[in-house]
């Protein structure tokens, strides 16, 4: 287990985490996001020792990393897969490692096994593509068989077969009761992989819930009906107590109940529907919903809207949400 209290990181007058506390379990795979400039490699950082916090505590399993002996045997991370030296050979680079942290050298082999690249293993790492500096990176993360993993951007570099490769591995190493921590931007990737989520927001914890409520919390959840008998439809909705709003597809979307429900009441009343389609935002847009406010670097793709969370610009109105500003 990672348990994180108050753990605060200042550069400066800059605050870049602050006062994280929350607590990464075994035996899920738990996601981190947030933003660019969220903190979250800072985070990472710190549970690894590499940076010193300015307030609170982290620690690995009831001990700071430093006070680990022999480390990898108990955490293995992926921070950065261009961290090693390019002059030696996949073998040799893993080596190296085990040997500094009492890992026997039959590992080795074992990792460059798993991760694939046991043909390369006599090739320098300087002359490794981007996905195969990312499998030698994750062969580290494996060397020393840690009950906690910690994986910062797994995918990157990887191809379609890599990227199922290392999510499936994610989540059978956690159903192997083991923690696993792992950041990413790609948010569709990580709707398959995590379990549970950890949002943090210009470095303060905005959410800390399982993958489900996440998405339910930040997003509208609905029923869509299509149906030949349209505006009977719409009576029965409105005499059952439903609120069916018309879409401008031609459909019906109705909020605060099952899809299951409204189907049983179309068939109460003989109507025909050509679809009844529960509706729910993906994690992708509710993530957005969520971070809308704390993101720090807003980029502008060319149109007169403002991007999401940004305030209006003089002369504009204020988009739905959006309180106008004091003399606009």
């Amino acid at each position: 287990m990672i348990e994180l209290s108050g753990l605060t990181k200042r550069y400066g007058e800059k605050t870049a985490v602050d006062q994280l506390t929350f607590n990464v379990r075994p035996g899920i795979v738990t996601g981190f996001l947030g933003p660019n400039g969220a903190g979250k490699s800072t985070t990472m950082r710190m549970v690894l020792g590499l940076d010193n916090p300015t307030g609170g505590d982290v620690r690995i399993d009831g001990r700071h990393y430093a006070d680990l002996k022999n480390p990898l045997r108990h955490i293995g991370a992926l921070l950065d897969a261009k961290t090693m030296h390019g002059g030696r050979t996949a073998y040799n680079h893993l080596l190296c490692l085990a040997q500094s942290n009492g890992i026997p050298a039959s590992r080795v082999g074992e990792v460059l096994e798993t991760v694939g690249l046991s043909a390369v293993a006599k090739k320098r790492a300087k002359g490794f593509s981007l996905g195969m500096g990312q499998r030698l990176g994750i062969a580290g993360v494996l060397l020393g068989d840690p009950e906690i993993l910690m994986f910062d951007e797994p995918v990157n570099g990887l191809d379609p077969e890599g990227i199922h490769w290392i999510r499936n591995l994610m989540k059978s190493l956690a159903g192997q009761g083991r923690t696993i921590f792992v950041s990413s931007h790609l948010m569709s990737e990580m709707a398959l992989t995590a379990d549970h989520l950890v949002v943090i927001g210009q470095g303060r914890l905005m959410a800390d819930t399982s993958m489900a409520d996440f998405i339910a919390q930040n997003s509208r959840s609905y029923v869509r009906l299509r149906s030949p008998q349209q505006e009977q439809l719409s009576d029965v909705l409105h005499q059952a107590g439903y609120n069916p709003v018309p879409a401008g597809d031609g459909s019906l979307e109705v909020d605060g109940t099952a899809a299951a429900d409204i189907g049983e009441l179309a068939a109460r009343n003989q109507l025909v529907l050509h679809e009844l389609s529960p509706q729910q935002a993906s994690l992708e847009e509710a993530f957005m919903q969520l971070t809308a406010e704390s993101v720090e670097y807003h980029a502008h793709d060319g149109s007169k809207n403002p991007p999401p969370g940004a305030p209006p610009q003089q002369g504009q109105q204020p988009r739905w949400g959006q309180n106008p500003r004091k003399g606009a």
